[in-house]
């Protein structure tokens, strides 16, 4: 395992990066409605991205055909755009997305409802939202990188919810993935120590019924086994000696 600690001038080239991924979400929000195609919304995220003079990180990346994942409902991740998914009222959207700025990476994700949708949808996006918050307050120098593990699980289970347990966190940098992988789960052992320059992509995925999941025909598209509803939520953090930044939001 190589964990790569940023120099400071890496370290504001992926401020930059996360700075107008933020950006791009934040606009991006404004444009859901019903009557999109999910498609519509990755045409819309790649002019944002490209109009920041930036490279979509998703876009072409191990043969993934889109620069935005966007995931509906029992969708967990990497959904792929199409014409025929047409996004609906009462819907949740996850869009994952990453951008490339000066050889560098941000990746983030958020989940959205559209227009009006149920209470225990509202909730799953909030829980898992919040678990993210659990898991950082325990990003900071000489901490354990499973106590993030740890808060995340211990966060969403104990709000009656399960966590995604096939898919990881990951470090970033001047590649998308980069070691260390992280579990949103507690494991034997608490991890390497965190150490201060460290760039991670946390993102917990809360699943309202069973935590398993499937892959769709497209070898892509994961969903819940049970086709309950999921949730996504990811910022790029910088570990720091007194805790942690987060480059993904504004």
């Amino acid at each position: 395992m190589k964990v790569t600690i940023k120099s400071a001038e890496e370290i504001e080239k992926m401020r930059r990066a996360g700075e107008i991924l933020a950006a791009v979400h934040q606009n991006l929000a404004r444009e859901i409605k019903p009557g999109m195609s999910t498609l519509d919304i990755d045409r819309l995220g790649e002019e944002m991205i490209r109009g920041y003079g930036c490279i979509p990180s998703f876009k072409n990346y191990c043969g993934y055909p889109a620069s935005i994942c966007v995931s509906v409902n029992e969708e967990v991740v990497h959904g792929i755009p199409t014409d025929e998914r047409i996004i609906k009222e009462g819907d949740i959207v996850s869009l994952d997305a990453g951008v490339i700025y000066e050889g560098y990476h941000s990746d983030a994700a958020r989940t959205w409802g559209v227009g009006e949708i149920s209470a225990e949808a509202q909730r799953l996006i909030d829980v898992t939202r919040e678990s993210f918050f659990k898991g950082i307050s325990f990003a900071k120098e000489g901490n354990h990188l499973h106590e993030i593990s740890a808060a995340i699980q211990d966060y969403v289970e104990g709000n009656g919810f399960s966590v995604v347990r096939d898919l990881v966190c990951h470090g970033i940098g001047t590649h998308l993935h980069e070691d260390p992988q992280i579990q949103n789960l507690r494991t034997k052992g608490r991890g390497i120590r965190l150490m201060a320059g460290m760039t991670l992509a946390i993102e917990p995925m809360g699943n309202a019924g069973t935590w398993e999941v499937a892959y769709e025909d497209d070898d892509w598209t994961v969903v819940t086994d049970d086709g309950s509803l999921s949730a996504h939520y990811e910022n790029t953090i910088l570990v720091t000696k007194d805790g942690c930044e987060i480059l993904t939001l504004r």
